[in-house]
């Protein structure tokens, strides 16, 4: 974030970037119910106070794995695009399959 912008309207210009991102690459903020901002605390929200504050610990936790993985090898890789969507698409995709009733 510019200086200029965190001179100015600082939490506008928060939530504008939130919202930008969420455009550029095509998350559904229902879907994706959290997001990381550099040097921000995480933000998250849900259907109702209660499955924000799940969603928050939720994010804490995925971060807290993400730091050990990262402690045991430094040089870890992301996961692949396609196995991201694979997980996904099986459990919330038009043709889900896992997980289902």
């Amino acid at each position: 974030m510019s200086d200029d912008m965190i001179a100015g309207n600082y939490e506008y210009q928060t939530g504008y970037q939130i919202i930008n991102h969420f455009r550029e690459a095509g998350l559904n903020h229902e879907e994706v119910q959290m997001i990381l901002v550099g040097n921000h605390a995480p933000f998250t929200w849900g259907k109702d106070g209660k499955q924000a504050v799940y969603n928050a610990a939720v994010l804490e936790y995925v971060a807290e794995l993400a730091f050990l993985s990262e402690g045991i090898n430094p040089q870890i890789e992301r996961l692949k695009a396609s196995l991201i969507k694979k997980h996904y698409e099986r459990k919330h995709g038009n043709n889900a399959y896992y997980g289902q009733q």
